[in-house]
């Protein structure tokens, strides 16, 4: 699913998308991180950011990814 998501996925005003190892998004702000664990079958989510408002919005854009990728399913952020 990880590597779907880092070939075919879109983050619009990304400041650069990092494929290795998952899928690191950066943003002027922040980034979101999504990767396989090497430990237990789950994706691991990371986001920072500089406030709550580009927080949100980072989390926003990958949780539509994900609703795109996998509609219906219930996401933990």
């Amino acid at each position: 699913m990880i590597a779907h998501l880092a070939e075919c996925a879109s983050f619009p005003g990304a400041a650069d998308i990092i494929r290795i190892d998952g899928l690191r998004v950066e943003y002027s702000d922040g980034f979101g991180l999504a990767r396989a664990s090497n430990t237990t079958p789950v994706i691991v989510l990371r986001f920072e950011a500089n406030d709550a408002g580009a927080l949100a919005r980072i989390q926003g854009e990958f949780r539509r990814v994900f609703n795109e990728s996998l509609p219906g399913q219930a996401l933990p952020f």
